[in-house]
């Protein structure tokens, strides 16, 4: 079982992190007071593998003296959980910018103090907190998207190409074009089976049909090139933070053509990392 903690200081990303990471497989509890952690890791431990990856945020609105989270860190440790503690900071600037923009209170703003002083109070407060982290990163100038990267290039470990999601999708132009579709892609220029009488009632998932197609040196050619584009395009969606990407491949009635190019196509991206989903949404229709 994996426990990972995230801390930080107020604003500096803490709640999004985590839900970045319940995206890439975590099961995440936010606000969680040091002194439940410890019955919460055993909980998760007699889980029976339910609960194997859980990140739990911890802040200043715990309300406890930062010394106890960590000394449950440490104790975790020397019981063998693979337990680790990410710390969230970024400049002052920034979160008084953050803050302005959601118009919240900053949780250290008592007495009449501005908000810079509450963020440097609570920097001093957090600082014993962050000499322990195994990771500390600076959201200051981090996009959502950069992120999102960051953090799943830490602690993603499911080789899903920074937990994009590809549905790959085969469907026929005259039961109209996917709704979902973020790519379609066009293959009624290749020859059809439909015309062959033994492939009619085929599917391009038969043997006969895929070989039928692919003798074609148009349909050869339109795999390599959009092989070719698939190796350009999925890295940047996935810097970009895009987490799902539906590509749709179409032909007249989606039983043949659209079907084999769409099963060739999620085979080569699902063998390059991606976590892959194949559908057929017309192949049983008429």
């Amino acid at each position: 079982m994996e426990i990972l903690i995230i801390t930080g200081l107020s604003g500096s990303g803490k709640s999004r992190a985590a839900s970045y990471l319940e995206d890439a497989g975590y099961y995440t509890v936010d606000n969680l007071p040091s002194e439940m952690m410890m019955k919460f890791a055993e909980f998760c431990a007699a889980s029976s593998g339910r609960y194997n990856r859980v990140a739990l945020v911890y802040d200043v609105r715990a309300g406890e003296p930062f010394e106890k989270l960590i000394d449950v860190l440490e104790r975790m440790k020397s019981d063998g959980k693979n337990c680790r503690m990410l710390f969230l900071e970024a400049s002052t600037e920034t979160i008084i910018h953050r803050y302005k923009e959601t118009r919240r209170m900053h949780p250290l703003m008592t007495g009449g103090i501005s908000v810079a002083e509450a963020v440097e109070k609570e920097r001093v407060l957090m600082q014993p907190v962050r000499d322990h982290a195994d990771f500390v990163l600076d959201s200051t100038n981090f996009s959502t998207a950069k992120l999102r990267s960051e953090l799943l290039n830490l602690f993603d470990s499911h080789g899903s190409k920074g937990g994009l999601n590809i549905n790959i999708l085969s469907f026929g132009f005259k039961y109209g074009i996917p709704m979902e579709a973020d790519l379609v892609f066009d293959v009624r220029f290749l020859p059809n089976p439909y015309y062959i009488d033994i492939l009619k009632p085929k599917t391009g998932l038969d043997q006969e049909v895929h070989d039928f197609i692919f003798s074609f040196p148009q349909a050869k050619e339109f795999v390599r090139l959009l092989e070719k584009m698939m190796d350009f395009l999925l890295p940047n969606y996935s810097e970009e933070g895009k987490t799902v990407l539906v590509i749709a491949i179409g032909c007249t009635g989606g039983h043949h053509r659209s079907v084999a190019i769409a099963h060739d196509l999620a085979d080569y991206v699902a063998k390059a990392g991606y976590q892959v989903t194949e559908n057929h949404r017309d192949m049983s229709r008429g």
